[in-house]
This record gives C-alpha cells, structure tokens and sequence, in this order.
C-alpha cells in the first residue's frame, strides 16, 4: 500500500488504540449518561400468542398505545426476490401480539423508577392463542399462522441447484454421508443493552436522537420515513457504544417511539434497557435447523453436496437486512472454502411466535461451517484417514475461484493455514497422548475447523440478494485545517473495533504525520457523509479504502505546494513526520506551512483549488479471509463438563493494519464461539414462555471457560482489496464452535456418539452417554 511521495509506515505497527484513553479513564460518552425530562417503560407481552382485548392505564397516568400512532407506518423491509413476503410490525403491538416481548404500550414518567411503576400498573387483557415456537411446527399445514395474511409461515425461501450437474454427480458417487445440526437460539448480549435518547430542540423544531445503533444514518432515514417528516428534521448520534455484535444494526420499534413521544412532548425522552428486556425482546440469531449430504469419490473427493436449510426467523423481519439474511446467507456459502462444483440447497426462513432474529456475528456462517466441518470429520472416520488430510484433498487451491453458488474466492492460504495449524498442534503427538490419557480413563479430544469468512462487500454482494434498501458503499470527507490537523469524517461508526486507530494509521501514512494527529469523527448525522456503518466485517475494508482514496488526493496536492516551496519535482518530495523533505537533502518545509499556504496563499498555486479538502467513495465486490482453528478440549464423562485445553489459530486477513487489534478481534470472536458451543441458549417453552431470562439461565462464557489462545496470521496479497486488508471481525466466531463441537466428539468417539447439536452442554453429552450405555445394558 506505500506510495511514492509518503515516507511513513504506521501501517503493520502495533500501536495503542487511540479511543482507549477515554474509555479506561471514566471519559466515555454512553447513551444512558444523558438527563431526561421523561422516561419510558415498555409494556411488553406477557404471551406469545394472542388477540388484545384491551388496555387500562392508571389515571393520570402518560400511557402510549398503537392508536396515538395511528398515523405512523409499521416497519416493514422488502426483498424483491426469493418467494419473499413482506410482513409489517408494528411499533407498538395493535390486535394482536406475536412475542412474548412485544411492545404494547409505553409509560412516560418522570424518572425510570416511576415510569417502571406506571408500566406495572398497566392492566392488559389478552385473550391468548396457540403459538408455535419450533421452525419445524412451524412447517407443518395445521401450524398457527403468525401473520394471517401469509399463506403460509414461509417467509423467504431460496432453491439453488447447479445445472445439470449435481445429480449426475452424486449418481457417480462412492458413497455418500450426511450431518442432521441443530443450533439452538442465542443473543448477542453486548455489554450495553440498548438505549435511546430523544431531545427535541424547541428552536429549530429538530429533534437529536443519541442511541446504541450500529447504523445511524439509515435509522434516521427509516425512522423519518416511519413517522412522515424529512430526514433534515432529525439528527441520529451514536455516542460510544458499548458493543454491538449485529444486534444493534436493526431497527428496534422502541426508537421510533422515543422519536414521536419528543416531538409530541416537545421535551426530552430516555429509554434504557435491562438486561431482562434485552435477553427477551430485543434481537436473537441462529436458530436453525441443517440437513447436510456429501458426496464422495473413493478417493475421499467431494463431488455434490445438498443441504435444506430451515430458519426460525421469529415473528417479524428485521429492517434493513429482513429476515432472508440467515437462510440466504447460508444457501449461498454452505460450500465454504471447499472445491465442490455440484450443489444443491433448499434455504427456508420460517415465522413462529418467538423474538424476533436479526444478524450476529458471523451470521449464518458459525452454524455453516459447524455442519460442513462435521461432514469432513464423519467423512474423516469413513475413509479412515486423519481430519487434516479429508481437508485438503478438498480445499480450495486455485485462485480466483468461482463457487458453485458464483461466489469469486480471490486468494487465500485455505491449505497453508491448515498445515501451519496441524504443524503447531502436532497432530501424531496428540494422539499418542490421547491414547495414554484413555488408558486411564480420560477423554481428549482434538477438533479442527476451516473455513471462509466473506468481508467487505460492497452494494453488488447486496443486490445480488433483491434488498430494495442496497447497501455496500462507504464515503469519506478527508480535511487538513489550516493548522496542518486532520478530520476524517467517515459514514461507517465503529463501536469497539479500533477503527478509528486503524484508519488513522492508513491515513498517516499518505500525509506524513501521526495517528494521534488525525481525528476520525463518526457516528453523527451531522457531521458525516451518508453512510451504511459497521457491520459484516466490512469497515475497515471499505471505510479504509475510501480513506486511503481521499488521503492521496491530498498527498498529492500536499507534493505539489511543497515543490513549489522547495524548488523541486514533485517526485523528489517527500512526506514524513509532519514535514515535506527533499529526497537526499537537508531542504525540508512543515507540513502545517504547507497547510496554511493552501488556505491563505492559495493565489500561488495556480492549478489547485483553495485549502486541502477531499472526499471519496469505496464500493468493491469483497474478498475472503481464511483461518483454521484448532481446539484440544477433556470431557468428563462423569459430569459432561468440557474444559478446553489448547486453542489454535492460524488467520489470513490480508494485510494486517494493527496486529494488536487484529489479535483482539479475533480472541474476542473466539470467545463468543466458544460460548455458542458450550454454554448460550435461549430457551423456549412449548407456549412460546422464555425460559432463559436472566444471565444465571443465559450464560455466556467467562475467563475460566476461555483458554490462551496461540494466534498467528498469514498476510496473502490480494487486488480484491485497495489497502490489501480483508476483514476479520466475525472469523473467531465462525470457526470456534466447529472446532470446538468436532473436538468433543473425538473425545467421545469411544462410545460411538456424534452430538450435532449446540450447545453442547453438560446435560446434552450425559444424555448421549447415557443413551449409548442403555443400548449397551450398562446402566451405570
């Protein structure tokens, strides 16, 4: 990425995040810090299933029901391929709930503890309904329809089979196997449940909406469409946010509440989440079921592979994305890094009285890459060679590639990564370890996981799937003051990732100073370019590449004030640290001369518009990362309990911009894959109750359950990529389950059990170890 002209390499260097000073000092700025006149209490259903019969506030009291909205539109996304059908949720639930969760009403009150009294004194009578809660019932003809004017519960449904390939394919096939998976239901819980503040300017009429979003461009567009005023009478701000994860990407109905409870208070309005609500009302993921089946070759080749993909989708379609962003997801990259050219998959989204699903890390790619990396393994233990080497006599090795779904691979170190993993793990030394172990009664496992992370695709990876809202792209507005200080104003809005750091390492090389010189500002529709914010691995790829694009522009106008003022060829200059030099000479100018020269000299330079301002646009087709995570895990018969004891990675992300961050990406991604193996389910009762309402039921991992993890990055060229730079945001997420569910089954592959399920809890492995043993006549 160096270009003549720059003579700075921030790039690659592990430097400090700039945001943590604030952050670690008690200085950051939260949604929930700001004061408010009014304070809101949701009323949320207390069934899954039902008709509204009526609704009594306590006298006096400011309660909000569906008809004070009457005038407002119900969110409502739209795909325009894929069977899918629009459904409409409503901001606040009218005739009928479909979740136990959903708003009904809001209570206004002075202060939190107040408007939580008011909520409690709300009185609703419904007249409850049949729910179905599992996708499959869900299926069934006699099912409870969510939405009655559906024919069916079928919300999206994607078929995808190559031509005239896949069943001559498997017709020729040595022998076939298949994986029946099971993900149960999660949630993101990011450290700062949602919140949401709305302060109507009596001035201007305006209203400002501070809240935990991942996009806040494009909640000020829905939420002005919603209500029926132009954008320009709202401003969205996205203070620091305390993890995001994908949940805080969709629109929640509660902010457009806030938006109209402002401007018809003319006042200010707070809501804030506790942990209860979030764990049952706001956004889930993953709850699918998989059928897989491979074909092979004697030779262990896999020649076809169908699937039927059934996603609950839960009540309503989140905006923007809808709910086809699972099943379509997964019917387009369940192939994942491995070279089969005949295909064939049904992908269903299906509607049930459950919360409704939104994006989380990694999206449909952990359950993916857990059922294909479980049909390697079974295809492993068939053929009766090593889980390393079913893998690369099928990985992916020349690139470009182009997937039986038409996905472009550009390159990648699919077997490389393999082999570094195998080589650090030691793979022959396990094994004879494990085999003492068992001679004494304890069981280790070792499980391996590859697999391909799809980032930084622009709007042709999103209109490829018939979204009528596409995004993809990401503008700067690049500007060095007249002080020689410089303002990246960006349209992605980073919430924990670094990304302000890494920019500015990208941007520091191309002008010659020092990260801690430039200010990347984000996340304030006021202040930034349009944009589509930070999700899907995506921002450092496409916001970098659009800084990089802005941050030559005046590089090279920077080289031609300075050539001027120097007496030299624009090749001959150089920047770095803070000054313009000639190459080979003591001749050197300030870089902040430089700047004040471009605002208040601009009559010398005839062929330069005033000052040092630029803008640019990044829209490219994606590029793939690839890792192969390792995990060595001990399972415990007795208890069912897993504790892992060695964990592996070997990453390739391009060009790594900030080792450090990089390396904290992918640890943090570990951990929540690590959890979704082993401990994170929600839980439904058979009427649609949630039983898993508190973290004493939902438990994501702690430090205990997390083993030091052995990182190592490959850095592959790529032309995919302006900066060379792939994503790696969701990639530890992706591969740990796989590894770490293909490691417990070796563990317990004596007793013949394959557990296709997640999580795999201690109360999962003791039934399947106590099944074998019934069948056995061991009833020990």
């Amino acid at each position: 990425m160096h270009t003549k002209g720059s003579g700075m390499t921030w790039v690659g260097r592990a430097i400090r995040r700039l945001e943590d000073p604030a952050l670690v000092t008690g200085r950051g700025r939260f949604t929930a810090d700001l004061k408010a006149a009014h304070w809101v209490r949701f009323v949320r259903s207390p069934v899954a299933s039902g008709r509204i019969v009526s609704i009594e506030a306590p006298p006096g009291a400011l309660v909000v029901r569906a008809e004070n909205l009457a005038a407002a539109r119900p969110i409502r996304p739209m795909l325009h391929k894929f069977n899918y059908r629009p459904i409409a949720q409503p901001l606040l639930a009218r005739d009928v709930v479909r979740f136990v969760g959903e708003p009904i009403a809001a209570a206004v009150a002075p202060s939190p503890a107040e408007a939580e009294d008011v909520a409690d004194r709300v009185e609703v009578e419904i007249a409850e309904a049949p729910a179905v809660v599992d996708a499959r019932d869900a299926l069934r003809p006699e099912a409870p329809r969510v939405h009655d004017e559906c024919a069916s519960n079928v919300i999206v449904e994607a078929k995808i089979e190559t031509p005239e390939k896949f069943a001559a394919a498997r017709a020729r096939a040595h022998r076939t196997m298949g994986v029946t998976l099971r993900s149960h239901r999660q949630n993101a819980t990011p450290l700062e449940p949602r919140a949401a503040h709305a302060a109507y300017d009596p001035a201007s009429g305006r209203v400002t909406l501070t809240c935990t979003t991942q996009m806040p461009h494009l909640h000020r567009t829905a939420i002005a469409d919603l209500l029926g005023f132009a954008e320009s009478e709202l401003r969205v701000v996205a203070p620091d946010v305390g993890g995001g994860f994908g949940q805080k990407m969709s629109l929640p109905p509660e902010y457009v509440v806030l938006v109209y409870l402002a401007r018809r208070l003319r006042s200010t309005v707070a809501w804030s989440e506790d942990r209860r609500e979030n764990l049952i009302a706001s956004f889930h993921s993953r709850d699918q079921h998989v059928s897989l089946e491979g074909a092979f070759d004697a030779a262990g080749k896999l020649l076809a592979l169908s699937t039927d993909i059934v996603a609950n989708i839960g009540a309503y379609s989140c905006f923007p994305t809808t709910c086809g962003v699972e099943p379509l997801m997964a019917a387009a990259e369940m192939p994942g890094p491995y070279d089969v050219r005949a295909y064939s998959c049904t992908a269903r989204g299906v509607a049930t009285h459950t919360c409704p699903m939104a994006p989380y890390r990694g999206v449909a790619r952990p359950v993916i890459t857990l059922a294909i990396e479980r049909l390697m393994d079974k295809a492993a233990e068939a053929f009766g060679i090593s889980p390393v080497e079913i893998r690369q006599r099928n990985l992916i090795g020349c690139f470009p590639y182009t997937s039986a779904t038409g996905l472009t691979f550009d390159e990648g170190s699919y077997r490389e990564a393999l082999e570094q993993a195998a080589a650090r793990i030691d793979l022959s030394a396990f094994r004879a370890r494990q085999d003492e172990a068992r001679r004494r009664g304890v069981h280790l496992g070792i499980g391996f996981s590859t697999f391909s992370e799809r980032t930084g695709y622009g709007s042709p990876a999103f209109a490829a799937r018939g979204m009528e809202i596409t995004p993809g792209w990401e503008s700067v507005e690049l500007v060095m003051d007249p002080s020689g200080g410089v303002e990246a104003r960006i349209g992605a809005s980073p919430h924990g990732q670094g990304l302000r750091t890494t920019l500015a390492q990208i941007i520091a090389d191309q002008l010659g100073v020092a990260p801690a010189d430039i200010r990347v500002l984000h996340g304030d529709t006021d202040r930034t370019p349009y944009g589509w914010g930070t999700f899907a691995s995506r921002s450092l790829v496409i916001a970098g590449g659009a800084c990089l694009l802005a941050s030559r522009k005046i590089r090279d106008k920077l080289l031609r004030i300075a050539s001027e003022a120097l007496e030299a060829a624009p090749d001959d200059v150089v920047l770095e640290a803070g000054t313009a030099k000639v190459s080979g000479t003591d001749r050197a100018v300030p870089i902040a001369s430089l700047a004040r020269a471009a605002y208040h000299q601009s009559f010398r330079f005839k062929d330069s518009d005033p000052g040092l301002r630029a803008a640019a646009d990044y829209d490219p087709e994606g590029t793939f990362s690839n890792a192969c995570h390792v995990a060595v895990v001990e399972v415990d018969i007795e208890t069912g309990r897993v504790a892992l004891q060695q964990y592996v990675v070997v990453e390739d992300a391009g060009r790594i911009i900030n080792p450090m961050i990089a390396d904290g990406q992918v640890h943090g991604g570990v951990a929540q894959g690590i959890g979704n193996a082993l401990l994170e389910e929600i839980v439904y009762d058979r009427d649609g109750n949630i039983q898993t309402a508190t973290l004493a039921d939902y438990t994501p991992p702690t430090a205990r359950e997390i083993p030091p993890l052995e990182l190592f990055h490959i850095e592959t060229p790529t032309d995919a990529s302006i900066t060379g730079a792939k994503g790696l945001g969701e990639g530890g997420a992706i591969g740990a389950p796989a590894a770490v569910l293909n490691a417990v089954n070796d563990a317990l592959s004596p007793f013949g059990i394959s557990i296709d399920e997640v999580p795999a809890t201690p109360q999962r492995i003791r039934a399947a170890i106590r099944a074998v043993k019934d069948r056995a006549g061991d009833y020990k």
